[in-house]
């Protein structure tokens, strides 16, 4: 069943898989670079602060060597000597395990960066399955942890057999000093054999790094119905959206309806466009369209405006542009103010024929309309 499910995970992590994985603690970790980061760091500590470290302790040891004859009378005082040596060794190490304790806690972000994730920390009894464990001891990565650590060994045991077979004589001529410069001979021989050997875990680090990159990636791999699903999750239920769209638009639809009696004129096409307009001299700097429509719609906007008695004109170029080239709530294109101002003339004459009487305005015939604002001259 598992080497199915690993064969159906052939997608790539998603990044809202990857963000997941990472609240949850699941990063990619190498535990050699990290051991190889502190050891290095300790090689080079040692070589940078070696010599007066060694002169502090060989100090510390001298004066603690040194036996006085009130302290083998009295122990509280061998105590209390004790106690400061032990307190000017701490302090004569200070830098070095400072070094170390800013190194340990930096290292293992090397690969990862920085990672504060609370879940990870929470107990998960499925870590203890008996059946889980014993699983995981044979499985194909602690095979290959098993191979990194005969890995390290050979690496690391050769180096350190070859610095010391190469150093040999050098280490034999140790006898025939004084102590003094024995143990400074001594001090900088054991600290460039360990740079030299630590040096050859960059090997091991340059094979587990890659490693563990792949093995996180492999462990986040997605089938591609869980892609979908994310998806789904993520971007919404097409259905649902489809649905909140439909919603939109009868909102929107219902919205503009409601905005016909309100509007000057209508401008038709006449069957297939009508488009109402709206103008206030006191508060709009233009004309505005505050509804639009073709076919049923525009069929359904000359009913609303016959029932509430708003001025129908029939212009076909005019409706067209205005329908193609104009936004709801939205002023006209200033290339139909013309069109529109010749149009709104007629509303307001008319408007005042049926308040006042007179002679009956007639419509305005061939209205002007840029020939570029009526693509759709010929289509209908």
């Amino acid at each position: 069943m598992s080497e199915e499910s690993d064969l159906e995970r052939t997608e790539e992590a998603t990044p809202r898989r990857l963000e997941k994985a990472r609240e949850e603690g699941q990063v990619a970790r190498s535990q050699e670079l990290t051991t190889f980061t502190l050891l290095m760091s300790a090689a080079v500590g040692i070589l940078m602060m070696g010599a007066a470290l060694m002169d502090k302790l060989v100090k510390i040891m001298q004066s603690g060597m040194q036996m006085e004859r009130e302290l083998a009378f009295q122990p509280e005082l061998m105590i209390n000597r004790f106690y400061e040596l032990a307190i000017e060794g701490l302090i004569s190490m200070a830098p070095m395990l400072f070094l170390l304790l800013v190194v340990a806690f930096f290292a293992p972000m090397l690969l990862s960066g920085w990672l504060i994730s609370a879940k990870a920390v929470i107990p998960d009894f499925k870590r203890i399955d008996p059946i889980k464990g014993f699983s995981r001891i044979f499985s194909m990565r602690s095979l290959i942890e098993l191979v990194k650590a005969i890995l390290k060994t050979i690496i690391i045991g050769g180096v350190a057999v070859w610095v010391i077979w190469h150093n040999k004589e050098s280490v034999m001529a140790l006898l025939t000093v004084s102590i003094d410069l024995g143990i400074s001979r001594t001090g900088d021989f054991l600290a460039t054999s360990f740079l030299l050997i630590i040096g050859a875990m960059i090997m091991i680090v340059g094979i587990d790094v890659p490693f563990q990159l792949w093995q996180h990636a492999k462990q986040l791999r997605m089938t591609q119905d869980e892609v979908r699903k994310e998806h789904k999750e993520s971007e919404g239920d097409p259905y649902v959206k489809s649905r909140i769209r439909n919603l939109q638009r009868e909102a929107a639809r219902r919205r503009m309806m409601s905005e016909i009696p309100k509007a000057d004129v209508i401008v038709t096409n006449p069957t297939h466009y009508a488009v109402a307009l709206r103008y206030q001299s006191n508060s709009m700097r233009a004309p505005k369209v505050v509804a639009k429509g073709v076919h049923l719609l525009a069929a359904r906007i000359r009913e609303i405006a016959t029932e509430h008695r708003i001025p129908i004109l029939e212009a076909p170029p005019l409706a067209r542009a205005l329908y193609h080239h104009s936004e709801l709530e939205s002023e006209i294109p200033e290339k139909l103010y013309t069109a529109v101002a010749e149009v709104l003339a007629y509303v307001f004459q008319l408007r005042r024929y049926n308040e006042y009487g007179g002679s009956e305005p007639k419509p305005p015939i061939d209205v002007p309309v840029p020939a570029e604002l009526d693509q759709v001259k010929f289509a209908v």
